[in-house]
C-alpha cells in the first residue's frame, strides 16, 4: 500500500494549486488527480449535491487504489469532509480557508476573505469564524461569483476577469485589510493577478503549504510513506474540457479524458 497513490479531486483545475505543494514536499509519492469539471462550479450547488458529488469522486479515486484522498476544494471540504471521513476508511485531508493564520499575521486586525458562496455559507466555515475571538479583529467577506467559470475556460488573465476581481477586492482594500484569504483553490491559479490588484501591502496566505504538511504527517503516522524505488507517476483525469488543465500543467503532463 505504501506505493499506492495519493488522490486529489476538485471541481476542475483549482486543486492543482494544492497538488503542486504536495508534490513539492513529497516528490516521491505517486498521485492521481481527478478534475470534476463537468460539475463545476460546486459553490452554487446545494449541500446534498456537493456531498453526493464528493462521495462519487471519492469512490472513483478509491477504485484507482488511492491510500489517502485530498479534497482539494474549499466548498467540498466545508460541506462534505465530515461525511466522507465517516463513510470511508482511508484518511482524508481537506482545505479550509486560512483565517486563523491570517489573523495572527495581521497587524491591523483586518482581513478579507474571497470565497465561493458555498464555502461562506457552510456550517464548517461558520463554526471556524465563530471559534475565533473576533473582538479585536474585523473580517470582511466577498462572494467570488463568476471567477471559477472564467478560470475553467483556461483564460487566466483577461480584462473581464480583472474587472470582476477589482469589483470584489476594492471594498476590502478601501476597508484597510492587510491580509487576504483566498477561500477557493481556483483563486491561487490567478494569485499574481490578485496580488497586482491589491498591492504589495496586503499579504495573500498560501494555506496549501499547510495542507501538504498535513498530508506528510498522516503518511508518517499511518506508516504509508512511499518507500518503493519504482518510477513515480502523476496521472491526471478530467470528465470535462481538458484545455484549461492541459494549459495549466504544460507539456510535461498529459490529461486523460473520461
Amino acid at each position: 500500500m505504501n506505493s499506492s497513490p495519493i488522490g486529489f479531486f476538485d471541481s476542475g483545475i483549482g486543486g492543482v494549486s494544492v497538488w503542486k505543494e504536495v508534490k513539492k514536499l513529497l516528490p516521491k509519492e505517486n498521485t492521481i488527480y481527478y478534475a470534476d469539471s463537468k460539475n463545476s462550479p460546486y459553490g452554487s450547488k446545494s449541500i446534498s449535491e456537493i456531498q453526493n458529488i464528493s462521495i462519487k469522486n471519492s469512490n472513483w479515486l478509491l477504485d484507482k487504489g488511492c491510500k489517502l484522498i485530498v479534497v482539494a476544494c474549499n466548498t467540498a471540504t466545508t460541506n462534505a469532509i465530515n461525511l466522507l471521513r465517516k463513510k470511508f476508511q482511508i484518511p482524508f485531508v481537506g482545505i479550509e480557508p486560512g483565517i486563523k493564520p491570517a489573523l495572527k499575521k495581521s497587524k491591523k486586525g483586518k482581513i478579507g476573505v474571497l470565497a465561493t458562496k458555498g464555502t461562506l455559507s457552510s456550517e464548517l466555515f461558520e463554526k471556524t469564524t465563530k471559534s475565533i475571538e473576533t473582538n479585536n479583529y474585523d473580517i470582511i467577506e466577498s462572494h467570488g461569483d463568476g471567477i471559477v467559470e472564467i478560470i475553467e475556460s483556461g483564460d487566466f488573465e483577461n480584462d473581464e476577469l480583472e474587472s470582476i476581481l477589482i469589483e470584489y477586492l476594492k471594498p476590502m482594500i478601501d476597508y484597510g485589510i492587510d491580509q487576504l484569504v483566498l477561500g477557493c483553490t481556483h483563486y491561487f491559479i490567478i494569485q499574481d493577478l490578485i496580488q497586482k490588484i491589491i498591492g504589495n501591502n496586503i499579504m495573500i496566505n498560501n494555506y496549501n503549504i499547510a495542507v501538504a504538511s498535513q498530508v506528510e504527517r498522516i503518511l508518517i503516522r499511518e506508516k504509508i510513506v512511499n518507500s518503493e524505488k519504482n518510477e513515480i507517476y502523476n496521472d491526471f483525469y478530467s470528465n470535462g474540457n481538458n484545455f484549461a488543465l492541459e494549459k495549466l500543467l504544460g507539456k510535461k503532463n498529459s490529461v486523460i479524458e473520461i
